[in-house]
């Protein structure tokens, strides 16, 4: 029985940094945007690292990760977003599968992600 359990310490810290998550990072976040004042819905491909602008917001995305594939898939993603009358009004994490964790709501606009490609 000692020897099981001397073998397993020597395994376990070798095996364990295999064990933590993993994340793929991505080059083009999706995200859905509402324009609360005209009423519509547009889907926007945002490079990571470009800004870009849409209406009155400049977006830019720092990071776009997705979750191990072989793990329940979800995507994260860092942004941050101003708004030209406002300056910045939105700075941090969003995720694909909570969306209403940390989303931008604005009262003009609404934002989420909704994966990473």
């Amino acid at each position: 029985m000692k020897k099981i359990i001397k073998f397993l310490f020597v395994l376990v810290p070798v095996f364990a940094p295999m064990c933590a998550d993993a994340y793929i990072d991505r080059q083009t976040a999706v995200v859905r945007v509402m324009d609360k004042t005209a009423g519509k819905v547009q889907v926007l491909n945002l490079p990571v690292g470009l800004p870009q602008t849409y209406e009155k917001l400049t977006m830019l995305v720092q990071s776009c990760k997705q979750t191990d594939p072989f793990d329940a898939q979800d995507y994260f993603m860092f942004i941050e977003i101003s708004k030209s009358d406002e300056g910045k009004i939105f700075s941090g994490w969003m995720s694909a599968n909570e969306p209403g964790n940390n989303p931008l709501q604005n009262a003009d606009y609404d934002v989420w992600l909704v994966n990473c490609e």
